[in-house]
Formats: structure tokens, sequence, C-alpha cells
């Protein structure tokens, strides 16, 4: 059933508005999670919006779950696809790779866009290209500035 519902969320979550970021299932709990985005990002009405939809929507499809949870990616938002890395350029993330580059799995830096199918980030030591199926997972590392007044 997972790719099956994969596939009814990406048919269904763009059409409402939203950019699908990510989706999980737990099989032991019958939780299913779904992660959304929007330029400007998502509030409470839009979560509202999209789990009403997807509620009605398994309903009808017979999706059997016991819980759906439909929530903002949040600001360590996983970074998912190819045009992800390019969108979020200027941002600084942390990428864990399948197999080590130089010693390290763990590569943390400033997304600096794409090259093809090359991953471009800034690390102390220059710009460093990670080939994106060599990426194993990748997130956002928010920016906080814990300063009052700021």
């Amino acid at each position: 059933m997972a790719s099956t519902l994969g596939e009814l969320l990406e048919r269904t979550v763009p059409p409402l508005g939203y950019e699908l970021v990510d989706w999980d299932l737990s099989a032991r709990s019958g939780l299913v999670r779904v992660f959304i985005d929007k330029a400007g990002g998502v509030d409470v009405e839009d979560c509202a919006r999209v789990s009403n939809h997807l509620t009605r929507l398994f309903a009808v499809e017979n999706v059997v779950f016991e819980r759906l949870e439909v929530s903002s990616p949040g600001l360590d938002r996983p970074l998912k696809r190819l045009a992800d890395f390019e969108r979020f350029a200027g941002q600084q993330a942390q990428l864990t790779l399948g197999a080590p580059v130089d010693g390290a799995r763990r590569i943390k830096g400033v997304l600096r866009g794409t090259q093809g199918d090359e991953v471009l980030v800034e690390m102390p030591g220059g710009v460093r290209s990670f080939p994106f199926g060599a990426i194993g997972s990748a997130r956002l590392v928010p920016a906080i500035d814990w300063r009052k007044g700021s």
C-alpha cells in the first residue's frame, strides 16, 4: 500500500495548491503523516484543509489508517528532490552521505545550488560538489537569532 499511498498523495496534494514535501506511514500504529508546504509557508488552516480533503479521499479510496497528521515540514525541512537544493540555495544544510567522502558521512555547509545532478555545498575549504544520488538524507539547518530585539 505504501507506493499506492505515495502515488495517491502525489496526485492529490499539488492540485490543492501545496507541495508534498514528505509522507510517512506507520503500519504498526496506523498513523499517516503528511508534510506540506507552499510559498510563504503553511498555517493551521492549510493543514486543516488538506487533512479534511485527505480524510474524505482516504474513505473513498479505502485507505486504512487510524490517524492522519498534516503539518508543515518545519524549520529543519528535509530536502528530498534535486530542485530543493536549488530552491534553498544560500541556506545552511546538513547532508548525510551514503558513503564517506574524505572520511566524513555528515556534511554541513551553505547550499550553493546545483550543477547538473551535483549538489553544490560551500564548506570551510571551499565549494564542493556531491552527486545527488550519493546523498542519503538532507535537512535545512535553521538559523535562529536568540538575541533580544533582533
